[in-house]
């Protein structure tokens, strides 16, 4: 496809997405109305497959991604992040919840060994079990896993399950989330108005940067400067996964420069704010949310129908009930805790536009909406990194050697 084309049509969706979301308030959020058409265009051929490729933004953001990441871990002080450990607890609950209603789901829909119409070899429910676990509460990193275990034994069933359950939970995740924290948000603004929670002043400079310009030399405080300095970033969290053997992951460890950069004043606050590549980038990493959908077929959709049924109703159905018990036990809302357990379904960077969409669709000044952002951004976002980047990889590595046994 022509690449101008294909640019031209991805940012018309995203307008569209954009607006929608606007209109309604954030109670169809951009994520799921953009979802929805790009599906929509894929299965019925409207759109090519290589659509998003060919937008180049597929690979611009497989570059920035990190970037954007090193400027999350800016938004968020020292003092927020410390605070999130229940939200560690809680999204380890729901990943855990997770497993616990799929197995139980497998003992009652499974029907014992399944002929098998892949290189006559035979997938048994524990199979689609453990596939359901890595794709349902993590990403791409899981569904590898997972992969390479089920192709290993010759069991390309298992091998698609988890691929299609990457394609359609953003289709569940994004409204569900949406509407749970618009609820969430709700309250946050009663606790403001009532005084209970502390609402400080918006101050932005002319050009939309905070006042507050960090350590860095003026030189390194423009466009391609900052883009430099934070790429350094990036890399360095790069070279420690390497040499951790991805134990330390290079997103966790770039949140966490992030946050350190910002605390010992060296960045600014909302590091990559009011430069000129920030919207591009942001719209460039919100593609890769959509890529799997130009993979989904008709006919694998209607072949494992029932299995996606099943695994989407009792693994929404364990993030709810362990979500919501740890979150209670720990002093959370029941609608933050479940929020927080459904970023199993998506992560980043749902987890942030999904947030700021239900601050702003919540608040009525920008005072409000930066005390509701306050509340829910920190907690979505260490949510995300929870669920997705840390223990859905390690549940995954640990049970995807039972795929076939």
């Amino acid at each position: 496809m022509n690449p101008v084309v294909a640019f031209v049509v991805v940012m018309l969706i995203w307008t569209v997405s954009d607006y929608v979301a606007k209109r309604t308030r954030s109670l169809l959020s951009s994520l799921f109305v953009a979802s929805i058409i790009f599906l929509i265009g894929f299965l019925t051929n409207v759109f090519p497959e290589d659509l998003l490729a060919s937008s180049s933004l597929l690979a611009l953001a497989g570059v920035v991604v990190g970037f954007i990441i090193v400027h999350l871990g800016t938004m968020i002080s020292l003092d927020d992040f410390k605070q999130q450990w229940r939200t560690l607890l809680v999204g380890i609950a729901a990943v855990v919840g997770i497993g616990v209603f799929l197995l139980i789901a497998g003992l009652l829909f499974g029907g014992g060994v399944q002929p098998g119409e892949y290189d006559e070899l035979a997938a048994q429910p524990l199979d689609f079990v453990i596939a359901g676990v890595g794709a349902l509460s993590g990403g791409t990193i899981s569904v590898l896993i997972v992969q390479e275990a089920a192709l290993g034994v010759g069991l390309t069933s298992v091998a698609i399950f988890p691929v299609l359950i990457v394609a359609l939970q953003g289709l569940v995740g994004f409204p569900l989330t949406s509407l749970i924290l618009r609820r969430e948000a709700a309250s946050v603004k009663a606790q403001v108005r009532a005084g209970e929670l502390p609402v400080e002043a918006v101050q932005d400079t002319p050009d939309g940067t905070v006042a507050d310009t960090g350590r860095l030399p003026a030189a390194f405080r423009t466009t391609a400067g900052t883009l430099f300095v934070v790429g350094v970033v990036v890399l360095a969290a790069m070279g420690i996964n390497n040499l951790t053997d991805g134990i330390l992951n290079t997103f966790v460890v770039a949140l966490i420069f992030g946050i350190a950069l910002r605390t010992t004043g060296v960045f600014k606050p909302s590091v990559l704010g009011g430069i000129d590549a920030l919207g591009l980038m942001m719209i460039a990493i919100l593609i890769l949310v959509f890529g799997p959908l130009a993979t989904v077929e008709l006919s694998d959709l209607a072949s494992l129908a029932v299995p996606l049924l099943i695994t989407f109703v009792f693994g929404l159905a364990g993030i709810a009930v362990f979500a919501a018990v740890t979150g209670k036990l720990l002093g959370y809302s029941i609608p933050m805790s479940i929020a927080i357990g459904l970023t199993a379904l998506f992560g980043f960077p749902g987890t942030m536009i999904l947030a700021q969409e239900a601050a702003r669709g919540a608040g009525e000044s920008p005072e409000e909406v930066a005390a509701i952002e306050g509340q829910i951004l920190p907690k979505m976002i260490v949510a995300g990194f929870a669920t997705v980047t840390i223990t859905s990889v390690v549940v995954t590595s640990i049970i995807a050697g039972g795929i076939g046994r």
